[in-house]
């Protein structure tokens, strides 16, 4: 079986090289990890001994930084190395303040994984959600350092739970201990024997939490809204878009912003096609030399488009719907952020494997759609400020009531 794993990381490694030359995305992949134990070991003092947080890619990161930053805070001279797998959140956390060094995670094999460990040197090892390599857990192993799995959340079709799975069981023996979201992934792993399990919920409720408490004003987004009632589409997909155009002829008196998945120039000229009245963030912001009555005209547009990354989180606080989008393909992106500033929630079919979602549906703070009429429907239950002043309040205790996850990883890996 171990053989079989090592062909699969060659191939998938393989394929990445070759679709590399048609796709930026694989090539930031490849190019990310030339001559990168190289750059580790030239960069990593060699006298500390690093804690090592690993996120498979930025909703990770979004998920696990609440503990990150909480050790930092009460151990502000703690060296911290992070790595990612993906570009995506890489590219975006590069340059992060609270860690020593930002790198990618170097391919899966045995050889990289031993030096790695090596240069590194570190003193335990946070694995947020997904993501278990065989080589880098077994060294781990091999030299008793510490691995914590957080916010960690299983499902029975897993390979984990398979006849054939026996491979990835082990991976998960290499396990100090697993905090889980939930208690079906509890009794998943104890009923394969692992029984170091503990269920304390997901981070990312004291992310949004701090994030809705520590909202910082967009004096832009703040002008442009200019007292209206807001529908915000967050993290939009094309097929999304669509639907939201609709609305606007039925709700003038509205104001709608779009901060896209994807903000390559490419994509967001193609927003601006459909939403003919719409205005970029980047637009108002290149105009901030002149006097505020200037670029105050902008408010006239019906449609604002964020052009950039990093605003969606703090833009909430400005919307009284929030759309998220990825409901029509894989799945939905990150609902919590909305709903912990008690904003009515709407989304696509495809929500199925995320456990807030659906407990914000069965308390009414959520709606999932279908099509266009499904969410004109929505959208008339919604317009009423009575029933989003309710709705408002039930997604707040919803999110509030979650917090904690972060003290109690703390407080366990403190006592261990």
């Amino acid at each position: 079986m171990l053989f079989l794993y090592n062909t699969g990381i060659y191939l998938y490694t393989l394929f990445i090289r070759i679709v590399s030359f048609n796709n930026k995305k694989a090539a930031a992949w490849i190019n990310g990890r030339k001559g990168l134990l190289e750059l580790i070991e030239k960069n990593l003092d060699k006298s500390k001994r690093y804690t090592w947080f690993h996120f498979a890619s930025l909703g990770e990161f979004e998920q696990g930084s609440p503990v990150l930053e909480q050790l930092k805070s009460e151990n502000p001279e703690l060296p911290i190395v992070i790595t990612f797998f993906s570009p995506s959140g890489y590219e975006i956390r590069k340059n992060y303040a609270l860690a020593d060094y930002v790198f990618y995670l170097p391919v899966d094999t045995k050889t990289n994984a031993v030096e790695f460990i090596r240069l590194l040197n570190p003193t335990i090892a946070i694995f947020t959600k997904y993501e278990y390599w065989y080589h880098y857990f077994e060294e781990l192993s091999k030299n008793n350092i510490p691995l914590y799995v957080i916010s960690g959340r299983f499902r029975k079709e897993q390979i984990f739970f398979k006849w054939y799975g026996g491979l990835h069981r082990k991976i998960l023996s290499k396990v100090s201990h697993f905090f889980v979201q939930n208690q079906i992934s509890s009794d998943l792993l104890k009923d394969i024997g692992y029984n170091n399990v503990t269920v304390n919920g997901d981070t990312r409720f004291d992310r949004v939490i701090f994030n809705a408490s520590n909202a910082k004003e967009i004096k832009i987004i703040a002008d442009f809204t200019d007292g209206n009632n807001v529908f915000i589409g967050g993290s939009t997909w094309p097929e999304d878009e669509k639907l939201i155009a609709k609305l606007l002829e039925n709700y003038p008196e509205w104001k709608f912003i779009l901060a896209p998945h994807e903000v390559k120039p490419e994509r967001i000229n193609e927003i601006a096609v459909l939403f003919p009245n719409s205005v970029r963030y980047s637009e108002i912001k290149n105009l901030q030399v002149v006097p505020d009555e200037t670029h105050k005209q902008h408010s006239n547009f019906r449609v604002l488009i964020i052009d950039n990354i990093g605003l969606l989180s703090s833009a909430y606080q400005y919307g009284d719907i929030a759309y998220v989008g990825g409901g029509f393909g894989a799945g939905i992106h990150n609902t919590l952020e909305a709903s912990a500033f008690g904003l009515s929630v709407i989304f696509g079919p495809n929500y199925q494997k995320f456990p807030e979602a659906i407990e914000l549906i069965s308390i009414g703070a959520a709606y999932s759609i279908r099509n266009y009429n499904d969410l004109a429907d929505t959208m008339a239950t919604l317009k009423s400020d009575s029933k989003r002043e309710a709705v408002s309040k039930d997604a707040s205790y919803y999110v509030k009531s979650r917090a904690g996850a972060t003290q109690k990883i703390l407080d366990f890996i403190k006592e261990n």
